[in-house]
């Protein structure tokens, strides 16, 4: 099992009031799969990647990514482990905007052991004719492109995707589905999403819906559908 998350428990504190968000996760995931999980705002599926990222910690419970307790890593080694073996993809782009398109996804490649190639990636993601264009010279789309270049040059093992559509409207956000399920296929890159959008999840090989910080419905789909046949 290339992700397997136990029992994983999470609140936070604010003026002495303690705000419970995950509350006994279970959730699995294997090497080069799909997985989406389903929920409203506010039910815990940010929380619950930022955690599986490295980014947030769990109060309790295992997180285990190819073969790394990411739940026991210290700060040091978390961050080794987000530069090895994460690329985030995120509803907004977070580009940096005085930096080109190529010298956006150049700043990752550099601080990663084994990149791909700049010019690669950009091709796969259909913007190397923009490869010298700033963020402000490109649709919402494209910059959602740049963004999934900038995640997969690192090479990362576990593709985090927050809401990779939220922002755009139905056309480009096809096309940025397409453009996932193909970087599944070419790279063998395990995929984690989350979503609120329950036609998206047809992609996916395990479903999970979640509600107020639990897992409510899991789901092994064994009729995934291409991307450009889903309709919302």
């Amino acid at each position: 099992m290339f992700l397997k998350i136990e029992n994983l428990t999470k609140s936070y504190n604010t003026n002495d009031i303690t705000t419970s968000v995950l509350n006994g996760i279970e959730m699995n995931l294997d090497k080069g799969e799909i997985g989406a999980i389903l929920g409203p705002s506010g039910s815990g599926k940010s929380t619950l990647i930022n955690i599986i990222g490295g980014i947030d910690r769990c109060d309790s419970g295992i997180v285990l990514v190819n073969g790394i307790e990411v739940n026991k890593l210290n700060d040091n080694k978390l961050t080794d482990y987000r530069r090895e073996n994460i690329g985030f993809i995120f509803q907004f782009y977070n580009l940096i905007p005085n930096l080109t398109v190529g010298e956006n996804i150049e700043v990752v490649s550099n601080i990663s052991k084994s990149p791909l190639n700049i010019d690669e990636v950009l091709k796969a993601v259909n913007m190397i004719d923009k490869k010298h264009r700033f963020p402000k010279e490109l649709s919402g789309g494209e910059q959602q492109r740049v963004s999934i270049a900038r995640a997969i040059v690192k090479n990362p093992k576990l593709l985090l995707c927050d809401e990779p559509t939220g922002a755009l409207d139905f056309s480009t956000s096809r096309e940025i589905l397409k453009l996932l399920q193909r970087i599944n296929k070419d790279y063998g890159t395990t995929i984690l999403m989350i979503t609120h959008n329950t036609p998206i999840s047809a992609m996916a090989n395990r479903i999970y819906k979640i509600r107020s910080g639990k897992i409510v419905e899991s789901i092994v789909n064994k009729t995934m559908i291409p991307a450009e046949r889903i309709e919302w």
